[in-house]
């Protein structure tokens, strides 16, 4: 998996020192007229920017994994489930 930080937002993520706060709009019902729905979103520096770093660090391609699969096939050991597959691919479209 590649995590493009080139993005605006994830840059500014990375760099955003000061939580936020973001409400959405008042909309008064009858039992509670008067109160606002409110949403605080924070996130520290320090943990956003370790993930980010462990994020990069990690290899593009896992090569051990590549090794495995692609003896797998050479062998003849790796084996294909038509009817599996076909099922995954209608519960993910479902």
């Amino acid at each position: 998996m590649r995590i493009d930080l080139t993005n605006t937002a994830a840059s500014q993520i990375a760099s955003e020192p000061d939580p936020k706060k973001v409400s959405g709009p008042v909309v008064p019902t009858s039992d509670n007229a008067g109160t606002e729905d409110r949403a605080t979103l924070t996130s520290t520096q320090q943990s956003v920017s370790a993930l980010v770093s462990k994020a990069m660090s990690s290899p593009e391609i896992r090569q051990d994994k590549v090794d495995h699969f692609k003896q797998a096939i050479e062998s003849g050991q790796y084996k294909l489930d038509p009817e599996k597959i076909a099922s995954s691919m209608i519960d993910e479209h479902a």
